[in-house]
C-alpha cells in the first residue's frame, strides 16, 4: 500500500481502438483488434519498482434470440504479464490462456518475449490478430450473432495488499470494450468498426508466435 500510494495521479487516458475486425470462414470466427495503448506514469512507477501487471483480454460471442435475451455460445480469454528487468532493463511479456481464478501467480504462461522499451511491450499487449474465439460449428447459419470484446488492465490479479492501493483511483482504471455483428456469410467479408481493416493474411494459426499476435 505505501509502495502504491503515493502514485495515484493523473487519470490514465483509455486505450483508442485503431482497428477492429472479424473474419468468419468454415474453421471459425476470428477476432482482430489494434490498440493504441500507453501507461499513466503512476503504472509506469509500479513496475518500474518490480511488481508485475496484467492486462487481460475477453472475447465472447452471442445468439441472438427473439424470445429471450441472446444465448452466450462461445468466449475465449488471455492474459498477458508484464514485469520490468531491472538487471537487463528490459520488459518481459508472458501470455497466458485463460484468467486465473484468485491471482496471476497461479497462471500458467505458454509464451515468454522480452522487449526493449516499455512502447515495445505495450504494442504488443494491445493488439490480437486472427485470435479465434469459435469455432464454426458453434455459429448457426441462420441466425445473427454478436460479438463483446474487452481489455482491461485487471488489478483482481495483483496480491490483495495491492489492490487496496490502487482501489479508486483513476489512474489505474485502463479497459476497452466495444461490439461487433457477426458477418451472416462464411465465406462473406470481414466485418470492421473503427478504424482501417488491414488483411487478414493465412488462416491458419502459429501457437508460436509472440504474445499477442497468434492463436
Amino acid at each position: 500500500m505505501l509502495l502504491l500510494g503515493p502514485t495515484g495521479g493523473a487519470r490514465a487516458e483509455q486505450p483508442q481502438v485503431l482497428q477492429q475486425q472479424l473474419q468468419r470462414n468454415t474453421e471459425g470466427l476470428y477476432l482482430t483488434v489494434r490498440l493504441d495503448l500507453s501507461a499513466s506514469r503512476a503504472v509506469e512507477d509500479v513496475l518500474l519498482r518490480g511488481v508485475p501487471l496484467y492486462f487481460v483480454w475477453q472475447a465472447d460471442v452471442y445468439r441472438q434470440r427473439w424470445y429471450w435475451t441472446d444465448k452466450r455460445i462461445s468466449g475465449a480469454q488471455r492474459t498477458l504479464r508484464l514485469a520490468y528487468q531491472p538487471l537487463t532493463r528490459r520488459w518481459r511479456l508472458s501470455l497466458a490462456n485463460g484468467v486465473a481464478g484468485g491471482s496471476g501467480a497461479s497462471l500458467q504462461y505458454a509464451l515468454h518475449q522480452n522487449y526493449d522499451s516499455l512502447d515495445d511491450a505495450l504494442a504488443v499487449i494491445g493488439r490480437v490478430t486472427r485470435w479465434r474465439i469459435a469455432d464454426s460449428g458453434e455459429l448457426d447459419p441462420d441466425t445473427r450473432h454478436r460479438v463483446e470484446w474487452r481489455m482491461q488492465l485487471d488489478l483482481s490479479l495483483l496480491p490483495r495488499p495491492f489492490q487496496i492501493g490502487v482501489a479508486n483511483q483513476s489512474a489505474w482504471e485502463v479497459s476497452v470494450t466495444r461490439r461487433l455483428r457477426v458477418p451472416d456469410a462464411a465465406d462473406g467479408a470481414p466485418a470492421s468498426e473503427g478504424g482501417t481493416s488491414a488483411a487478414t493474411g493465412d488462416r491458419s494459426t502459429d501457437e508460436n508466435a509472440a504474445p499477442g499476435q497468434q492463436e
